[in-house]
């Protein structure tokens, strides 16, 4: 079922996608919008469609721990593996604008939860700021040179004259198509969830953070791995961060806004852990990439090493096993303060790097 479940959600998504963007063009619309809106939500539908498909179900922990974990799973692990295959390199406007938005948006997620719960006016304010995020994209791209709106909008082609997808009809079939299958697939990835849970004795939370969360980053990964082969080393670290801002506005806004009255109600042991985790991945991001304007290897093994670590605590926890302590022990009291260190002196010895524009 979570195969089957993964599969209809990657499918759905580029189907949505591919119909959805074809439709716009169709009327007109810019192919920039059209690549800025639909194609860059598109790889974060799988997590949208799963976590508002928990919340509609009842499982507020899945819900909310695949929109965490895949934040968690994006930055430690898909920048991780990008970069092992060839350093990444950081754009500016991503370290003045993208970088300090998803900061923003993982610090506003902390202040609404605190209470222990997300309510329905805080996730229509998430979505609202999505709404807003996405317009002000848009209207700054508009003012960009030709050749960076065709960089933006590359990834986006109108159907060729007489191709199967080319007439409207055809297009609203793809659209219906999509989001049945985000619907079945993120409906059999919940039930999979529950399973998994049951079957190994951990709480739907753990389930969520680690296996769903890997699961709906799929897209995510095979896109910036893909970008990384192919040289285009920007696009793997912008797709990560961009969804990973789509998925706290986006994702937890709207299962924030189905939830109705009751609002979301969040684990004390994520308020306690997992979204300290997110927040300090994401003020990683900044060191990381102002010390030499890209994601060196030895960045990337370092960024997947503490994803592997993350894991194993949550595991660990979860079984309450004996070495927890002495786990914790070595990553708090040795691991963390040298890798702090060892950011300091990459950014001390290349001050330089900061100054280029």
């Amino acid at each position: 079922m979570f195969l089957g479940g993964l599969m209809l959600l990657v499918i759905g998504a580029n189907v949505l996608v591919r119909g959805a963007s074809r439709l716009a063009l169709s009327f007109g619309i810019s192919r920039l919008v059209v690549g800025l809106t639909i194609v860059a939500f598109g790889t974060s539908a799988p997590e949208l469609a799963v976590s508002v498909g928990a919340v509609l179900d009842g499982r507020t922990d899945i819900g909310i721990g695949n929109v965490v974990g895949s934040n968690i799973f994006n930055v430690l692990f898909i920048l991780g593996i990008s970069a092992l295959i060839a350093p990444l390199v950081v754009n500016s406007q991503l370290i003045r604008q993208e970088v300090p938005i998803m900061l923003g948006a993982s610090l506003l997620l902390l202040a609404l939860t605190l209470d222990g719960k997300l309510s329905f006016l805080e996730g229509g304010l998430l979505f609202a700021l999505l709404l807003a995020y996405t317009v002000f994209l848009v209207v700054q791209s508009r003012r960009e040179t030709r050749a960076a709106q065709d960089e933006f909008a590359g990834s986006v082609a109108p159907a060729a004259v007489g191709a199967w997808d080319s007439h409207w009809a055809v297009q609203i079939g793809l659209i219906a198509v999509g989001l049945a299958a985000l619907v079945f697939g993120s409906d059999y990835l919940v039930q999979a969830a529950v399973g998994f849970a049951r079957a190994l004795g951990v709480s739907d939370l753990v389930i969520g953070l680690t296996i769903v969360a890997a699961g709906t980053s799929m897209p995510e990964v095979a896109t910036s791995v893909a970008a990384a082969l192919k040289g285009e080393r920007d696009i793997a670290v912008g797709n990560v961060v961009g969804s990973s801002t789509f998925n706290i506005l986006g994702c937890l806004g709207l299962s924030g806004l189905v939830s109705g009255d009751m609002g979301l109600l969040v684990a004390p042991s994520l308020l306690a852990f997992d979204i300290w985790v997110m927040l300090a991945v994401a003020l990683a991001c900044l060191p990381v990439f102002i010390s030499g304007r890209e994601i060196a290897r030895w960045e990337g093994g370092v960024f997947l090493g503490y994803y592997v670590a993350y894991v194993a605590y949550l595991i660990l926890a979860a079984q309450q096993h004996d070495a927890l302590q002495a786990f914790s022990g070595v990553m708090l009291g040795f691991v963390v303060p040298l890798t702090v260190v060892t950011l300091v002196v990459v950014m001390i010895r290349r001050p330089a790097a900061t100054t280029v524009s």
